[in-house]
């Protein structure tokens, strides 16, 4: 690979990086990845957790879904969403030990 090509890859990559930490600054998307870490959860656990309404969860689990960093399955009468993106999980993890973590 000849600097050419790894300079369109690292643009391509810094690109899709961008647009991951796009969805992440938000931080009521951030909040709702971040109870998605330990595993699924419905929107009336995640309404909850959050101390938000079930639409505003929803909106922004639809705008997550729409990106491809979560995904969901239907359990019975209710929708379990999960982390989809398995890439965003370390960031996570890493922002949990830097901003949340109690010393």
């Amino acid at each position: 690979m000849d600097v050419i090509d790894k300079v369109d890859a690292m643009n391509a990559s810094a690109d899709e990086a961008a647009e991951v930490l796009k969805v992440l600054a938000n931080p009521a998307r951030l909040r709702i990845l971040c109870a998605l870490l330990p595993g699924e959860q419905c929107v009336g656990d995640l309404e909850e957790m959050l101390g938000a309404s079930q639409s505003y969860v929803s909106g922004q689990l639809a705008r997550m879904r729409s990106e491809g960093l979560v995904s969901c399955v239907r359990d019975g009468r209710s929708i379990r969403y999960q982390i989809a993106d398995e890439r965003v999980r370390p960031i996570l993890e890493r922002l949990y030990e830097v901003f949340c973590a109690v010393d």
